[in-house]
């Protein structure tokens, strides 16, 4: 697409990425990678963390040992209470590997976030889906968690053919969607943003040097406030996600 005399490529350039090798349902591509990337990012400075412990925490082991505080305070007992405590290698895995992969946004050369493709938000959404009822059906029992979850108690029983229906589609349908969409679209509009600007950037730097001054400018205040969308939609996934199964574990009565 040309715009004033500029080439813009066009979307699918941005999120679609040739198959490397494989084909079908295991092609893997620059996203698949970069999603294999994640997991041996997490997993490698976490057992260097657990291998290398020391009584005043340092370097890697200062850092992880954040996150699992984060993890534990800032999300666990806020919204599970201590009987969540459980959960936290999970949680604290789920954190991780999004804001890992998230920040894969502004790393130079790379600059995709794998969370920009639909598919993986929409499959781990679909996990804690599963995680969320799974427990409730556990803790509660078949019926006992359906007849929570449909007939909450203290709506007046003529209400209920209104409540039901939309207690069943928004645990049930809207929970994963929205956790999924949710992740997925700020991803997209961020690698979208920041591909405009470079490519603007880029563009005016070849023909004049003050002319891409103020994009250039924007581009960086853009990556920066990157980096912190990439770790609130960590916090989000990961709160969305305790709260779903926190909620499962203690109904309301």
């Amino acid at each position: 697409m040309t715009v004033l005399a500029l080439e813009f490529p066009p979307v699918s350039h941005l999120v679609e990425w040739r198959t490397l090798f494989g084909s079908g349902a295991f092609a893997v591509n620059k996203v698949v990678l970069l999603m294999w990337a994640t997991a041996i990012i997490v997993f490698a400075l976490s057992m260097t963390a657990a291998r290398r412990r020391h009584l005043v925490p340092a370097g890697v082991q200062n850092v992880m040992e954040a996150a699992v505080d984060f993890v534990q305070n800032g999300i666990i007992l806020q919204t599970m209470g201590p009987d969540g405590l459980s959960w936290t290698p999970f949680l604290y895995t789920v954190f991780c590997f999004v804001l890992v992969g998230n920040l894969f946004e502004v790393v130079p050369v790379v600059q995709m976030p794998i969370n920009a493709r639909f598919a993986l938000p929409m499959f781990m959404a679909l996990v804690v889906w599963v995680i969320f009822n799974y427990i409730g059906i556990k803790s509660q029992g078949f019926f006992g968690y359906f007849k929570n979850m449909l007939f909450p108690p203290g709506v007046p029983k003529p209400l209920y053919a209104l409540v039901t229906p939309i207690e069943f589609v928004t645990t049930e349908l809207v929970r994963p969607l929205s956790l999924s969409v949710r992740l997925f679209a700020n991803m997209l509009a961020g690698h979208l943003l920041l591909a405009t600007f470079a490519v603007l950037s880029t563009a005016l730097f070849a023909s004049t040097y003050i002319g891409a001054a103020v994009p250039f400018s924007l581009l960086v205040a853009l990556t920066g406030f990157e980096v912190l969308v990439a770790a609130l939609q960590a916090f989000i996934f990961t709160i969305l996600t305790a709260v779903y199964i926190g909620g499962s574990m203690h109904p309301e009565h």
